[in-house]
């Protein structure tokens, strides 16, 4: 899977994985349905690529064929840079910074000291 591969391409491709992991695992799609809490249909869908389903199905199916494990890989845990990690000093960081809006500064001239 790369970047310039469509949704549909990446769908079909993880329900092939999702397909080929079942038959490792010796499962029919009525069995996975079963023990995973969806239908046989959802199963079907997934497999083929066909249809997003809920990510909450996808997660249920990944739990029964053991591999939600695997799932970290899909959105790590985010790392600050050794730079970042140096100026928190092991704390966590609480906020993000956003951007700041220039505020216009007054031109100081003599005689503003009032």
């Amino acid at each position: 899977m790369t970047k310039q591969a469509t949704d549909d391409s990446i769908l079909s491709e993880l329900g092939g994985r999702l397909a080929r992991i079942r038959l490792e695992r010796n499962l029919t799609q009525a069995q996975l349905a079963e023990q995973a809490g969806v239908s046989k249909r959802t199963v079907e869908r997934m497999e083929s690529g066909s249809v997003a389903t809920q990510l909450s199905g996808f997660i249920r199916l990944c739990r029964v064929l053991d591999i939600v494990d695997r799932l970290e890989m899909l959105v790590p845990e985010p790392v600050p840079s050794p730079v970042e990690q140096l100026k928190l000093r092991g704390r966590m960081r609480q906020r993000a910074s956003g951007t700041r809006e220039k505020v216009p500064s007054k031109t100081w001239h003599w005689g503003d000291e009032k």
